[in-house]
């Protein structure tokens, strides 16, 4: 039977990503089975509950630092050990004790030491989220709000309050930016150029900004506003100032706007704005109808790949497609499958790059399943059994509670590929590889060894798996994207340039090497 061993640190703040990371690296050492650091709100110790994780946290308070690892009990004592060097180790990278004893306790003290700041970048629990943000806005602050357990009420009351002081609130739950050169969070690098962006999804920013960067061109800003900015109750007030601050920027000589859905009411207001930007904007409205979304002025378009296509073609004075869907060329070479191999199986750490996938196969094909499904496609049952086609989110919350992210923590996502090759029905692995800041810092050494453990077992029983999946990520990033496609590549993946490629690709291959239906 497993034990559990816990450790509070008193007073010990560290923000989300860095919290999700030393998670991450925890639940990889010897004997560990599960191990989650987190602070110590109400909050957190309900969400370690549901992960099987119940502890003994009376005596810790909001402010402290929850380390939990389960496993093998004689294994426990040297990851908690290994867990305090890392905070150490966190504590001298960024200036040591002389500087931490200089570190600002608040907001207003941080003013003080950079005068010239006009954001406030605020991780902090959900509980706490909304309190600091409204303090930084009095501060005449622009907020970039990572934190997610924000309600509703709070939202809408801090971005009415900032809209009156003509500032943005990026969030609740806004996971990418990059300003003025810079990417914040969930982010990856690219050169600065001519094509500006407002974004309600993250790895939608993500994937237009890459595909801006490949094509030649690049980001003036990217700005992200958080995934409900867009609902009816929020009105899209981050949104709408996002893009009028786009429109008075001279050096961005383009707009895109990146959304799922948004309510039809509030798609009207923001549209008729993009009507008056006096700039050619560019619209991506996941799952909207492009002709209901273009008028004059605002070119729509289906996927985020024709997003970025599109608003680079502008830039260089060629006229935008509606489309840029190409039919896929299934590679010579491929096994056959069993006759029993029909399904593709999508396994996503990007919500975003999910979504578009199963709205996309539910053209393509028949009987798509999805644990965020949409109009073309079913719910799935059980989140953790794949049936017929199959895509997965597993950055949704029931996967993530007590874990860190998928895009950081890669166990999840790879012991369910095995799962998947040990099905009969599989035929492809569809996969998103997302790279970037805060992001796992080599996604191949993750999924190289599991690619290989995944063919083991369908060789097992007389099969073969085609993986198919694209890479969301630059040259610049940190986790070097030659060196990532070259390993991956080599291990059998099929890479394409966008998620909406690689769907396309995986539903070609199922076609039996056909093109699928609607393909152009």
């Amino acid at each position: 039977m497993s034990a559990i061993l816990v450790k509070i640190v008193p007073r010990e703040y560290r923000d989300s990503v860095s919290l999700m990371q030393l998670s991450a690296m925890l639940g990889k050492l010897p004997g560990v089975e599960q191990a989650s650091a987190v602070m110590a709100t109400e909050n957190n110790l309900a969400l370690l509950a549901e992960a099987g994780l119940r502890v003994d946290a009376k005596a810790a308070r909001a402010s402290d630092l929850l380390i939990v690892v389960q496993g093998e009990k004689s294994a426990l004592p040297a990851a908690i050990e290994e867990a305090m060097k890392s905070l150490t180790r966190q504590t001298e990278d960024n200036g040591g004790e002389a500087r931490a004893a200089l570190r600002p306790r608040s907001i207003q003290m941080a003013l003080k030491v950079a005068g010239e700041a006009n954001m406030a970048l605020i991780s902090t629990p959900g509980d706490y989220a909304a309190a600091e943000a409204m303090k930084a806005l009095r501060l005449g602050l622009n907020v970039m709000l990572f934190s997610n357990n924000v309600s509703v009420e709070e939202e809408l009351a801090l971005k009415q309050f900032a809209r009156e002081k003509d500032l943005i609130v990026m969030g609740p739950d806004c996971g990418t930016a990059i300003l003025n050169g810079t990417a914040l969070a969930f982010a990856n690098v690219v050169r600065r150029g001519p094509i500006g962006a407002v974004a309600a999804s993250g790895t939608g920013l993500q994937q237009v900004s890459v595909l801006v960067d490949r094509l030649g061109s690049g980001i003036s800003q990217a700005i992200g506003t958080g995934g409900r900015d867009l609902h009816r109750d929020i009105g899209g007030i981050s949104m709408l100032k996002g893009l009028k601050d786009l429109a008075a920027d001279p050096a961005t000589q383009v707009i895109v706007l990146i959304s799922k859905p948004p309510a039809p009411e509030v798609a009207e207001r923001v549209l008729a704005e993009a009507a008056k930007a006096g700039k050619p904007v560019v619209v991506v409205f996941l799952g909207t109808n492009p002709q209901s979304v273009a008028r004059k002025g605002v070119h729509a378009v289906k996927t985020l790949e024709d997003a970025a296509r599109a608003a680079v073609a502008i830039v260089k004075g060629e006229k935008p497609r509606d489309s840029y869907a190409e039919m896929p060329e299934v590679p010579a070479g491929l096994p056959k499958f069993a006759e029993s191999q029909r399904y593709i199986r999508g396994l996503y750490s990007g919500g975003t790059f999910c979504y578009e996938a199963t709205l996309l196969l539910g053209e393509l094909l028949a009987e798509v399943h999805s644990n965020t499904p949409t109009r073309n496609a079913l719910e799935l049952a059980d989140v953790w059994q794949s049936h017929h086609h199959t895509l997965v989110d597993l950055g949704d919350d029931v996967f993530t509670r007590g874990r860190p992210h998928p895009m950081i923590d890669y166990r999840l996502r790879t012991e369910r590929i095995v799962k998947e090759a040990e099905d009969r029905q599989t035929a492809v692995i569809l996969l998103d590889v997302v790279l970037g800041y805060g992001s796992h810092m080599d996604p191949a050494s993750e999924f190289v060894p599991a690619i290989h453990r995944a063919r083991a077992a369908a060789a097992a029983q007389g099969r073969s798996i085609a993986f198919v999946g694209q890479i969301c990520g630059t040259a610049a990033d940190p986790q070097d994207l030659a060196r990532q496609s070259r390993a991956l590549t080599e291990a059998g993946l099929l890479l394409t340039e966008s998620n909406a490629q690689a769907v396309r690709l995986a539903a070609a291959i199922v076609g039996a090497g056909e093109p699928p239906r609607g393909a152009h």
